[in-house]
C-alpha cells in the first residue's frame, strides 16, 4: 500500500517503523536539547570571563591576607575610674539589673550577625554548639572547622562557602576597613 492510500484508509504513515509523530516528538526533543547546550556554553564563558575580571581586580588591588590568628589584638588599656558607691539597701536586685548597662564587648565586633551568611537561626544554632563570639570562629583550625561544620545540620557547607574563619579574622582584630574591601560594607 502506498502512501496516499494509508492516508486515505486512516493508518498512521511510518517510515522504517517508526511513525510520523514520533520521529517529530524526536525531532523537537533534539532542537530542545541543542537549544540547552549551546545556552550552557554562552553562561560558561559568561562567567569565566567574570572570574577572569575578578582576579585581575584582587590582583591590582594587591595582596589582601586576613590577619594572623596568633596575633591577637592588645586589650584596650583601662580608664582611672572613681570606683561607684555601693548600692542603698533599698534597692532590690531587679531594680539594679534594670539600670545596669548591657555589657558590650571590648572590640565591638563580637556579634555573630556581622559575619555574611549568619542569620538568627545560625546564631542560635552556633551558641549550642558553644560558639557564641567571632574571636572563637576566628581561632578555628581546619579540623575543627570541620567538625563544626559537621554539627551544622541544613547549614552544613555554609561555612566554607560564605568563608567565616576569614570574615572573622578580620573582625576579631577590628581590620573593618580590611573586611570591607574583601566582604563588602557590614
Amino acid at each position: 500500500m502506498d502512501t496516499a492510500a494509508q492516508q486515505a484508509a486512516g493508518t498512521a504513515i511510518t517510515y522504517g517503523g517508526w511513525s510520523l509523530a514520533q520521529l517529530i516528538l524526536i525531532g523537537v526533543i533534539a532542537l530542545i536539547v541543542i537549544f540547552g547546550i549551546i545556552t550552557g556554553m554562552r553562561l560558561k564563558r559568561r562567567r569565566v570571563a567574570a572570574e577572569r575580571e575578578l582576579a585581575a581586580r584582587r590582583e591590582a588591588a594587591g595582596p589582601a591576607s586576613p590577619p594572623s590568628p596568633a596575633e591577637p589584638p592588645a586589650p584596650p588599656p583601662l580608664a582611672d575610674e572613681p570606683i561607684a558607691a555601693a548600692a542603698p539597701l533599698q534597692a532590690s536586685p531587679a531594680t539594679l539589673a534594670a539600670e545596669a548597662p548591657e555589657p558590650t564587648p571590648a572590640t565591638g565586633e563580637e556579634d555573630l550577625a556581622l559575619l555574611k551568611g549568619v542569620g538568627p537561626k545560625l546564631i542560635a544554632q552556633l551558641g549550642d554548639l558553644g560558639i557564641t563570639r567571632i574571636s572563637q570562629i576566628a581561632a578555628l583550625t581546619p579540623v575543627e572547622a570541620e567538625a563544626l561544620d559537621a554539627q551544622l545540620g541544613a547549614f552544613k557547607g555554609r561555612m566554607a562557602r560564605d568563608r567565616w574563619i576569614d570574615q572573622a579574622r578580620y573582625l576579631a582584630v577590628g581590620d573593618r576597613a580590611g573586611f570591607e574591601a574583601e566582604f563588602g560594607k557590614l
